[in-house]
């Protein structure tokens, strides 16, 4: 990534645009690539430029905000931003998996702490996506031929930490934070979806316990049945998460055979 986060703008209203823009130019960490003034504009200026984040009013003609997003899911896309004056649309920018959402008229505070965590989150994409080291090799194959990741990058202020994958016990989220717990209890936090990376492990080595949490197969200690018909699992690190009640019936099949 470069030191710069790239963005683009689109709002169908021109004050809007113009206030943004010099909102944007406040900021040294920024690049402005350019302006679209509806969704199709914007949808060609995104493939034009590929910038890192796009902030997107929620309300253009031709394509909202929503669909201009929904049109790039087939392929790379930048770090989506929904910009608009009502918060009824929280839900259907958190179901397209958004970066954030942004209310007019947009706060200065608000967009500052937005650029810094999309530092963060591009800085991770790129070494989950660069890492040369040979296990990633192959992998966007199928099946057998599949490589999976070995390490997470973890930041430890200017320092690189790559924590090797059977190090980690747990991986629990925590809005767009995840926190890696290693066997020795150890927590590192980095900033990605969990669903990405979920992605990116081995699931026969890692399983769902819910919505939020992966756990190491291979760092279950005993498994304990709760009311409900809930499971308990006990990490060998002393760690204890509770499994939803679907996962638990797919849990009981899965490790106990029942």
């Amino acid at each position: 990534m470069s030191e710069k986060v790239r963005v683009v703008i689109a709002d169908d209203e021109r004050p809007a645009r113009l206030y943004l823009t010099k909102l944007l130019q406040t900021f040294q960490e920024v690049e402005l690539l350019g302006e679209a003034e509806n969704g199709p504009a914007a949808v060609e200026l995104i493939k034009r430029t590929k910038p890192d984040l796009a902030l997107l009013d929620l309300q253009m003609p031709g394509l909202d905000g929503l669909a201009v997003a929904r049109s790039f899911q087939k392929e790379p896309r930048p770090l989506v931003v929904f910009v608009t004056a009502h918060d009824k649309f929280a839900v259907s920018a958190f179901e397209v998996e958004a970066f954030d959402f942004l209310l007019k008229p947009i706060d200065r505070g608000r967009l500052r702490d937005l650029f810094r965590r999309a530092m963060k989150r591009l800085e991770l994409i790129d070494l989950l996506e660069e890492d040369p080291s040979p296990e990633r090799a192959g992998g966007a194959g199928n099946g057998s031929d599949r490589r999976y990741l070995e390490r997470i990058p973890v930041k430890q202020k200017e320092n690189i930490l790559l924590l090797p994958v059977s190090q980690i016990a747990s991986i629990v989220a925590d809005g767009e934070l995840l926190y890696v717990t290693t066997v020795k209890r150890e927590r590192y936090c980095i900033n990605h979806r969990l669903k990405s990376l979920e992605r990116r492990l081995d699931p026969a080595r890692f399983i769902r316990l819910g919505r939020g949490t992966l756990v190491n197969i291979q760092m279950i200690n005993h498994v304990t049945p709760m009311p409900g018909g809930v499971l308990q699992l006990t990490l060998i690190n002393a760690e204890q998460l509770l499994a939803s009640r679907a996962q638990s019936r797919i849990l009981r099949k899965q490790l106990l055979g029942l």
